[in-house]
C-alpha cells in the first residue's frame, strides 16, 4: 500500500485526469436527454409540459441527494466514492435506454439526479487528496471548467451517437462508458492510501441548527437559488430554444450549442484568474469578489436580446455571454465559501447551497414547461435570468454588507 503523497506527479497526474473526465461524463450524462429531446419527444408523444415535468423530477433527484451525497462521500472515502458513485450513475444512465412510459422515466430521472449528486463532493475531497496544497485552487477551477467542457462535447458527440444508435442506444453508450471509467480507477487507485481531506466533519445528512442560523449560509443558499435558476433553464432548454427559434436539430444544434457553453469554459477561466489579481493588487477580498460577482450578473443582463434577433450566430453569442456570466458568478459564490466560511462548515454550506441551486432548477424547469406549453414563448423566462443575477448580489449585499475573510476573524 502506497500513500498518495509517496506517488510520482505522472500518477497523480493521471488520477486527476480521472477526476476531471469524471466530471464531463457526469454532465454528459445528463444532457442526453436535452440534446435529443425532439427526437425522444417525437417518438413518445412528449409535450412540452411533459419535459418540464422530467427536468423537474431530474432537479429534485439531485436536490435531495445534496443533502446525503457529502455523507455518504465521507463515509466512503475516494477510494471507493469515485467508482461507485460513476458507476451508480453510468448504471441510472443506462436504465433509460429500457423507459418507455412517462412513469417509467420519472423514476431514471429521478435516480440519475440522486446519484449524479455525488460528483461534485467526490471531486473536491479527490482533489484535495490528490494535488499538493498549492495547485488546489487550480485545481477546483479545472474542475468547474470541466462542466463547461461536458456542456460542449454533449451537443457535438449525442447527435452523432443518436444517428448511429438511436435514442436509446446512445442512453446505454454512454452508459457504459462511465463504466469502464469506474473499472479504470479502480485499477489506477489500486494500492493507495488516500488522505483525509479536512474540508468538512463527517456530519450528519441534513444541516444542522447553527448552520441554518448563520447569515453566511443564507447568503450563499440564496445566491445559488437564484443564479443556478438560469444555467438549469440553459442546460435543459438551449437545445429548444435553438429549435424553435431557428428551426436547428440533430447535428446542426452540435456547434451553435458547443460555442455557447465554450463561453461557459472561458467564464470559468476569467472567474477565477480576476479576483486572484485583483487580490495580488492589494483588493480586499469584499471589493474583488463583489466587483467579479457584479460583472458576471451584468454580462447575463442581454440575454432577452436574443429572441430580437434572426441571426442565429449573435444569439448564440448572447447565449455565450450569459453563459460565461453565469460561471463567473457561480466560481465567485464558491470561493467566497472558502474565503469566509470556518473550515469545519465549507463542505456543509457548500451542499446546502448546492441543494438549493437545485431546488431552483427543478422550479424553472416545471415552470418553464409551463409557460411555453401556454404559448408564451422564452420572454418571461429570459427576463427573469436578466435580473436573477443581479437580484443574487443584492441578496449578498444585504446579507453581508462586507466579506471577512475568516483568517481576519470572521
Amino acid at each position: 500500500m502506497r500513500h498518495v503523497g509517496e506517488l510520482s506527479a505522472r500518477h497523480r497526474g493521471l488520477l486527476f485526469a480521472l477526476v476531471i473526465t469524471a466530471g464531463v461524463l457526469n454532465l454528459v450524462d445528463r444532457q442526453v436527454i436535452a440534446v435529443l429531446k425532439p427526437v425522444i419527444a417525437a417518438d413518445l408523444g412528449w409535450s412540452d409540459d411533459d419535459y418540464g415535468t422530467l427536468a423537474a423530477w431530474f432537479q429534485g433527484g439531485a436536490a435531495v441527494g445534496f443533502l446525503f451525497s457529502g455523507w455518504i462521500v465521507d463515509r466512503l472515502g475516494v477510494r471507493w466514492a469515485n467508482p461507485i458513485g460513476v458507476a451508480a450513475w453510468s448504471i441510472a444512465a443506462l436504465l433509460h435506454g429500457w423507459a418507455r412510459s412517462m412513469g417509467a422515466f420519472i423514476a431514471v430521472r429521478v435516480a440519475l439526479g440522486a446519484t449524479e449528486s455525488m460528483g461534485t463532493p467526490t471531486g473536491i475531497k479527490t482533489v484535495a487528496a490528490v494535488l499538493p496544497p498549492r495547485w488546489r485552487s487550480a485545481g477546483f477551477g479545472a474542475g468547474n471548467a470541466a462542466n463547461s467542457l461536458g456542456a460542449i462535447l454533449a451537443p457535438l458527440a449525442i447527435p452523432l451517437l443518436g444517428l448511429t444508435f438511436g435514442w436509446r442506444g446512445t442512453f446505454i453508450a454512454v452508459g457504459l462508458v462511465g463504466l469502464g471509467w469506474a473499472l479504470t480507477w479502480l485499477i489506477a487507485a489500486r494500492g493507495i492510501v488516500f488522505a483525509a481531506p479536512k474540508l468538512a466533519d463527517a456530519a450528519p445528512p441534513l444541516p444542522d441548527a447553527p448552520l441554518l442560523r448563520d447569515r453566511r449560509t443564507w447568503a450563499v443558499a440564496g445566491a445559488k437559488l437564484l443564479s443556478d435558476a438560469t444555467w438549469w433553464l440553459l442546460l435543459f432548454w438551449l437545445p429548444d430554444f435553438f429549435h424553435r427559434q431557428f428551426g436547428l436539430s440533430g447535428v446542426a444544434l452540435g456547434v451553435p450549442l458547443a460555442l455557447a457553453y465554450g463561453g461557459a469554459a472561458i467564464g470559468s477561466l476569467i472567474g477565477g484568474a480576476v479576483p486572484t489579481r485583483l487580490l495580488g493588487r492589494g483588493w480586499s477580498v469584499n471589493a474583488a469578489r463583489k466587483a467579479v460577482l457584479l460583472g458576471g450578473a451584468l454580462a447575463v443582463v442581454p440575454i432577452p436580446l436574443a429572441l430580437l434577433t434572426h441571426s442565429y450566430p449573435v444569439a448564440v453569442s448572447l447565449m455565450a455571454l450569459a453563459l460565461a456570466g453565469h460561471q463567473a458568478f457561480s466560481t465567485n459564490i464558491f470561493a467566497m465559501i472558502a474565503d469566509i466560511v470556518p473550515q469545519h462548515r465549507v463542505g456543509r454550506v457548500t451542499a446546502f447551497g448546492s441543494f438549493c441551486g437545485n431546488m431552483g432548477g427543478v422550479a424553472i424547469a416545471k415552470i418553464a414547461g409551463l409557460i411555453l406549453a401556454a404559448g408564451l414563448g422564452y420572454l418571461p423566462l429570459l427576463l427573469f435570468a436578466a435580473v436573477a443575477y443581479l437580484a443574487a448580489l443584492g441578496w449578498v449585499q444585504l446579507l453581508l454588507p462586507r466579506l471577512r475573510p475568516i483568517e481576519a476573524g470572521g
